[in-house]
């Protein structure tokens, strides 16, 4: 089974005073069901005044998905959204059309007292017939998000369907998002409960399949869309995610996403001349690049 598997490093990135480990796209694999970007924040402990703070930039074509274990971010859009995302809520900025937003350390954190920052920036790609639908903000807090758990392994369902459950954050195509964690070592029977491609992307410990390993930082992708068991260590926290692949190819430039290379230039050019809309009293802008 073992050479059913891609295996991908994290790339380090910088995303102003933050570095991250950048694990979607890459050159063998560029989406995973609808999902066509993965970073991983952290775990980093934020001092000396190197908060967040990702000032003003623009998406098309997609919707972005926080999902934090640690720390805090402040959202704020150009819809009118103003959110701070605390670990396990779940925040889905969709695109569409265009909108814009911020990335914070929220006002709170702001004391000098170094704090944790770990979680995910995802973006999932829209269905072609919705990638220019008008610009909406989802919230789900951390209470809403589906969790149980069997023989020592706790369940969060952060978006879709798995194991015959359904989370709140359904998305615009057939996918799932869930955060595993294993108290013993563990034989995973994932057969028959997820649909569509599957990729395992490894918080801590590690996970193998077969002869083929995966430790922290490294994100396991089936090339098959049969999945089957995993073993996990003990302690082992796994992110498991994907869904059923869209039909056209997607491509990305900077912040936007489209299966028309058309309209990413148009929304470069939109952005350069500052015609996307604006989050409501903030003039910052992040040119492109």
């Amino acid at each position: 089974m073992a050479n059913n598997k891609l295996l991908v490093n994290e790339r380090q990135a910088d995303i102003g005073n933050f570095m991250v480990g950048r694990l979607l796209p890459f050159r063998e694999k560029r989406q995973v069901g609808p999902f066509t970007f993965i970073d991983h924040m952290g775990p980093t402990v934020i001092e000396n005044q190197q908060y967040m703070d990702v000032d003003q930039h623009p998406h098309i074509g997609l919707s972005t998905l926080t999902y934090l274990f640690e720390g805090e971010v402040h959202h704020r859009d150009s819809i009118g959204s103003d959110q701070v995302i605390r670990p396990g809520d779940v925040g889905f900025m969709t695109a569409g059309s265009g909108v814009t937003h911020t990335e914070r350390t929220p006002t709170s954190l702001r004391t000098g007292h170094p704090f944790t920052m770990h979680g995910y920036q995802i973006w999932v790609a829209l269905p072609k017939d919705m990638e220019e639908m008008e610009p909406r903000f989802d919230f789900y807090s951390s209470e809403e998000i589906p969790t149980w758990q069997t023989d020592g392994v706790t369940f969060r369902l952060a978006a879709g369907n798995a194991f015959g459950k359904s989370a709140p954050l359904q998305g615009f195509s057939p996918l799932f998002m869930l955060d595993i964690l294993v108290e013993k070592d563990t034989t995973l029977d994932l057969r028959g409960q997820l649909k569509g491609e599957v990729a395992f992307v490894i918080v801590k410990g590690e996970i193998s399949d077969g002869d083929q390993k995966a430790g922290t930082g490294q994100m396991l992708i089936s090339r098959t869309n049969e999945a089957c068991e995993i073993c996990m260590q003990a302690g082992t926290q796994l992110m498991l995610f994907g869904g059923e692949p869209l039909p056209e190819e997607r491509f990305l430039m900077w912040n936007f996403v489209s299966h028309s290379k058309d309209r990413l230039n148009q929304a470069k050019e939109d952005w350069k001349n500052k015609s996307f809309p604006k989050v409501p009293g903030d003039n910052t802008y992040i040119p492109f690049p």
